[in-house]
């Protein structure tokens, strides 16, 4: 990707049109990541623009090790914790051996849940849930990393996931509820 590569050193140079074009070929990917980690899409976009300054200020420190939009997303990833934690408390949870035994069981078979609803339902966790569950999940972090970005014990992480998995399969198992019933009757 030569193109990429002129655009991160325009921008090292502090070229505005190379930030300019960072910017637009980025944005529409890192909003998402912010929307996951924000509590509405203002406050996704303020994540989304502090990012933004982040990279542009810190875009020398990239060494060209492992790809730049895992880089970038790292960052925003960053900036969304570091205002989660400044706005909101997490709740520590003392019993983790009520979800050791949880079992899932969803009938695949039975409805597709299109991944717009998947997000959305994702997106009505509480704040300490869905921040636990989309690092853990989506973004790959184990609980260890999740408690220190946090400051969290592990088993605080553990048990957040536990109970936004629970909450989640609930929000699953009514929305598939739902189509199956508004299939029946549409067929």
């Amino acid at each position: 990707m030569k193109d990429l590569e002129n655009i991160i050193k325009g921008c090292a140079r502090g070229d505005q049109k190379a930030q300019e074009d960072m910017y637009n070929m980025f944005s529409p990917k890192m909003f998402g990541v912010c929307l996951r980690y924000s509590a509405d899409k203002t406050e996704a976009e303020d994540n989304l623009h502090e990012g933004f300054v982040k990279v542009f200020t810190n875009i020398k420190k990239f060494r060209g090790e492992g790809s730049f939009e895992g880089w970038m997303r790292r960052i925003m990833v960053n900036v969304s914790l570091e205002k989660y934690r400044k706005q909101r408390m997490v709740y520590p949870v003392e019993d983790m051996g009520a979800y050791d035994s949880e079992v899932y069981d969803m009938d695949e078979s039975a409805v597709k849940i299109p991944e717009k609803d998947l997000l959305a339902l994702i997106q009505q966790l509480p704040p300490r849930y869905r921040m636990v569950f989309n690092m853990y999940v989506i973004e790959g972090y184990n609980h260890k990393e999740i408690s220190e970005q946090m400051d969290i014990s592990v088993g605080t992480s553990k048990s957040n996931l536990a109970r936004a998995r629970n909450i989640l399969q609930n929000k699953v198992v009514e929305l598939c509820s739902e189509l199956k019933t508004t299939r029946n009757y549409s067929a």
